[in-house]
């Protein structure tokens, strides 16, 4: 399981609670893996966990740093991390994790190379305690995926709770703005989807 944070209900719910116990390994950030222990182990920005994988090989789970919200309000919103999968045969993906960070973006991209697929969390989520967005808006979405070449783009934790202030309806038009349309994937609550790469 990979935790962007567990401080927040709109990340680490009372059920992601109880799953916590049933998940063989739980990777996230420091101050995380001590209040939860169990199996949660904590990773530094752009160290790296070694996975065995069921066919053989290995997945390799990239911890990269994230920004939720945004320059100088860390104190109020703590620690949180984005990943990044990879592995012989297999595609690049970048999870971000509640970033709000174009800055932390480019240096992701600068240190991986192109990323096959991204999973962005966006909604321009906003809260009365911060002057600024705690995730990514559509048009920093857009920005983000060019940014990092990705091929797919599967934006997630957009709708739902009431402070994202941004939907598919805003993601949708930021992409084609931005020429990206046919990079974008929306997924449905309950739905899945399959990205051909």
């Amino acid at each position: 399981m990979l935790l962007s944070h567990d401080q927040h209900p709109d990340n680490l719910d009372v059920s992601g609670r109880a799953y916590l116990a049933e998940a063989p390994l739980v990777l996230t950030t420091a101050g995380a893996a001590v209040r939860l222990a169990g199996t949660a182990r904590a990773l530094a920005p752009w160290e790296h966990a070694d996975l065995p994988r069921p066919g053989g090989g290995t997945l390799r789970v990239t911890r990269v740093p994230a920004l939720h919200g945004p320059e100088g309000s860390e104190h109020l919103v703590g620690e949180v991390a984005g990943f990044v999968l990879s592995g012989e045969d297999l595609p690049t993906v970048y999870v971000s994790g509640d970033n709000a960070s174009l800055r932390i973006v480019r240096e992701i991209a600068a240190r991986t190379g192109p990323i096959d697929v991204a999973v962005l969390f966006a909604g321009a989520a906003r809260t009365a305690l911060i002057d600024g967005h705690l995730t990514l808006t559509g048009a920093q979405a857009a920005e983000a995926a060019a940014l990092l070449g990705a091929r797919h783009v599967v934006p997630l934790h957009f709708e739902g709770w009431g402070h994202f202030t941004e939907g598919g309806d805003e993601l949708r038009e930021a992409f084609g703005r931005a020429g990206l349309a046919d990079r974008l994937t929306l997924l449905r609550p309950g739905r899945s989807a399959v990205v051909a790469l």
